[in-house]
């Protein structure tokens, strides 16, 4: 998820604050990133709709992630934060190295065209499954899914807000 803060900086979201755990300020966190022990460590300054939290620990409990927030120390104050969005400005996240790599949030929102130069509508989300990444593309109103490997995705232009894709043969009649 994107969104922008008004003074120009793109926020990315990066988890979701769940239920309380325990009695002393601690909460489950949903983590929308793929490093969420960089993300979530202490001292990180994460955005909300509420203002900014700051993380004093965090930890795995039983496979989940458990974050204590400074200034949130009883399940009361926890109930006042579930259910925010935490994110992050765009700008602060690590820069990509591998160019055939890219940030799922980067890849929303770009308009995309067949290598034929048929028009087909934006990115809206990107899908991960044990067989790989899909592009999910609304095509007037209408899913369609795109392997998100060389062969059938050749060109994204993230400057130019655009993805070229190839298509298989009957994928945009299906």
């Amino acid at each position: 998820m994107r969104t922008n803060d008004g003074d120009g900086d793109d926020l990315v979201a990066v988890g979701r604050v769940g239920k309380a755990h325990g009695v002393r300020g601690e909460v489950f966190v949903e983590p929308w990133t793929d490093v969420p022990q960089e993300r979530f460590a202490a001292g990180a300054r994460l955005s909300s709709e509420r203002g900014e939290l700051t993380v004093a620990a965090s930890r795995l409990h039983s496979g989940k992630l458990v974050v204590q927030f400074e200034g949130i120390a009883d399940r009361g104050a926890v109930e006042a934060v579930r259910g925010l969005v935490l994110s992050v400005r765009a700008a602060d996240r690590p820069p990509i190295e591998d160019p055939d790599e890219f940030y799922d949030s980067d890849l929303v929102g770009l308009q995309v065209r067949t290598v034929t130069g048929q028009d087909l509508g934006p990115v809206v989300d990107v899908l991960h499954s044990p067989a790989g990444s899909l592009l999910s593309i609304d095509c007037a109103g209408r899913e369609v899914l795109v392997p998100f490997r060389r062969e059938f995705v050749p060109t994204v232009d993230l400057p130019a807000g655009l993805a070229v894709i190839d298509p298989p043969a009957g994928l945009l009649e299906l």
